[in-house]
């Protein structure tokens, strides 16, 4: 399939190497990854070769929710959306299209950053890597609590999407991986650890307050498709002091203020599951690049077993509707 948009696609600049230590990973792999991250032209071979037409790039995790300092955040996260917007986007404004970085350390800072980004940059969104440090690497704030919901109220007001992508769980909450470190990242812990994210914003009232917030999950929704009916259907026995104060029922959410994306996660029989879970308008393509490939994932999409009016929708127009896209890509397209 021609004219894809992928939505989940990883950048870093030279002098940020926001990726953080991975010493689980095989050195030679990763070594291409650290490449790719920071450089455009193989990116671009890749696209034309797999009819990805268009991709949002977002800072690799860590990012900058990784500081804990505020001030440094801030500067870094200012320097990086600029990077993005001068360095990839610029060059190429028909492929490349941007996701925010906001430093949520200080969320008044970071909705006036993100305001910057789509009203001066022209980004589409904002990309939140997990949880933020706040003051050291294990304190944290989510994205459920009080302090951020001036940040959700001023998303609403620009009407933009959040991806909510992955990062590695605390120092002090990684004792279930010793021995196995493996799991840590992308094989285990990240979705672990996003999922119980997602659940948190859900159960939080978050979406009553706010209800025209759209979050993006990668990776077929972190899993929730196939484990957020279990914990609806167990809440019902729980003390409901214990499950937030959500007005609906946590389907309801996902259903209505999450899309999910097939990045790094090629497999027919989930893809299929997700769909009659939260139905095919909800549903977006993606890669994960450089972290998967693109020549490995997109040809899985072009001939897994669904109809060619779904295949569309879940690799253009789903996306061009959410991030309002024709416009602005066939702007893009004249003025290149």
């Amino acid at each position: 399939m021609k004219g894809k948009i992928a939505l989940e696609e990883h950048i870093e600049s030279p002098d940020f190497p926001a990726t953080g230590t991975h010493n689980f990973t095989d050195p030679t792999y990763f070594d291409d990854v650290e490449n790719r991250l920071q450089e455009y032209k193989l990116r671009l071979e890749d696209m034309d070769a797999t009819g990805i037409e268009t991709t949002i790039l977002s800072l690799t995790q860590p990012g900058v929710e990784g500081i804990p300092q505020a001030k440094l955040a801030i500067d870094t996260a200012k320097r990086m959306n600029d990077h993005m917007a001068n360095f990839f986007v610029k060059n190429n404004p028909d492929r490349f299209l941007g996701f925010a970085t906001v430093p949520l350390q200080d969320p008044a800072a970071a909705a006036k950053e993100l305001e910057r980004a789509v009203k001066e940059l022209g980004f589409v969104g904002a990309n939140i890597n997990g949880y933020t440090n706040i003051g050291d690497e294990n304190t944290a704030r989510y994205l459920d609590e009080q302090p951020v919901w001036e940040f959700w109220a001023h998303v609403q007001e620009l009407d933009v999407p959040v991806y909510l992508h992955p990062r590695v769980p605390l120092p002090n909450q990684q004792r279930i991986y010793q021995g196995y470190e493996g799991l840590l990242g992308s094989a285990w812990g990240f979705g672990f650890e996003t999922s119980t994210h997602a659940l948190r914003m859900i159960l939080s009232g978050l979406f009553d307050k706010y209800p025209k917030l759209n979050i993006v999950l990668g990776h077929l929704g972190e899993a929730l498709p196939f484990t957020l009916p279990r914990v609806e259907h167990r809440l019902r026995h729980q003390k409901r002091e214990t499950h937030g104060i959500h007005k609906r029922p946590p389907m309801d959410y996902l259903r209505n203020n999450f899309y999910l994306t097939t990045s790094g996660t090629f497999r027919s029989q989930a893809l299929l599951n997700t769909i009659l879970e939260v139905g095919t308008d909800r549903v977006l393509f993606s890669v994960d690049y450089p972290y998967e490939n693109m020549r490995e994932l997109a040809p899985w999409f072009d001939t897994c077993p669904i109809s060619e009016n779904d295949r569309i929708k879940i690799g253009r127009t789903n996306a061009a509707k959410l991030f309002k896209l024709d416009k602005k890509l066939s702007k893009a397209a004249r003025a290149a």
